[in-house]
């Protein structure tokens, strides 16, 4: 509970915002009517829905008359509902809320399940988007065993030699795959890394109709990775996540063992983004 003082105004002797105790070192620009009508909120939970005046008064620090007119104000708002001289929060406070959620981004919410899949696997995990003919990595958890792989948040690998890449590729819309194929060349990481044509796009249907990509040993020497598209709503593969390990520690077989981790991962992504307004465009 925060302490105030009233002040008043010279000219109506009527009650203004009231003065925080030890306020003196915020900004000029600081609303306190807004911090106010947010304090009048913030009391009500789930031991207290529905509340008088004197007792929100008493909870928020605030005299009686100054909740009444924040209580008017957010009543008119829609935000707060009186009856029988007692106060309780309505929905529409949910979209205080939603408007956070909706703002959060692919790397705020697969940062945290992919931490709980490297902790579930003991190897690192990514988050990426495609971005012209390249990858761009937003999001890494590196794994407990030290990888020969060099990538950081930021870093830019060829899509066509990466199982995220691969993953993005195969999910493409036809003419944005043909593009994609006319426009970028098949870069030859390794020796390993399919560079023909016919056989990439072979290679992508493999990937759509299996649903994930395994790419062993074509972006980096002993480098093994499986990857999943993260959806929107809407079902268009919008991310990729992976899992990435070298191959004197997993085998390939065993890595495509987890790949229902990798999904079930995906999925929960997908459930944190449904609400994400950025993630439904």
């Amino acid at each position: 509970m925060v302490p105030v003082s009233p002040s008043v105004d010279a000219k109506s002797g009527g009650e203004l915002d009231e003065q925080p105790a030890g306020d003196d070192e915020r900004s000029r620009d600081f609303v306190r009517s807004l911090e106010r009508g947010l304090a009048i909120i913030r009391v009500f939970n789930a031991e207290r829905p529905s509340m008088t005046v004197s007792e929100i008064a008493q909870e928020a620090g605030l005299t009686r008359a100054a909740v009444r007119r924040f209580l008017l104000t957010l009543c008119e708002l829609g935000y707060v509902y009186g009856k029988n001289n007692r106060y309780e929060l309505t929905p529409q406070v949910l979209e205080l809320g939603y408007s956070y959620l909706s703002a959060l981004s692919f790397p705020d919410i697969a940062l945290p399940r992919l931490e709980k899949l490297v902790a579930e696997t003991g190897e690192a995990s990514e988050g990426s988007i495609l971005d012209r003919g390249d990858v761009v990595y937003v999001v890494r958890v590196p794994g407990p065993a030290l990888m020969t792989i060099s990538v950081n948040v930021g870093a830019r690998r060829p899509a066509n030699a990466t199982a995220m890449g691969r993953v993005l590729l195969a999910n493409l819309p036809p003419a944005d795959l043909e593009h994609y194929l006319r426009t970028y060349e098949l870069t030859p990481a390794l020796p390993r890394t399919i560079t023909d044509p016919d056989e990439f796009r072979a290679e992508l249907r493999k990937v759509r109709e299996e649903g994930y990509a395994l790419v062993n040993q074509e972006l980096e020497e002993g480098l093994v990775a499986i990857a999943v598209p993260v959806r929107d709503r809407m079902g268009r593969a919008r991310a990729a996540i992976n899992l990435s390990t070298h191959i004197g520690r997993k085998s390939v077989e065993e890595m495509r063992s987890l790949v229902p981790l990798v999904r079930e991962a995906a999925a929960d992504i997908e459930l944190g983004l449904s609400h994400s307004l950025n993630w439904a465009d």
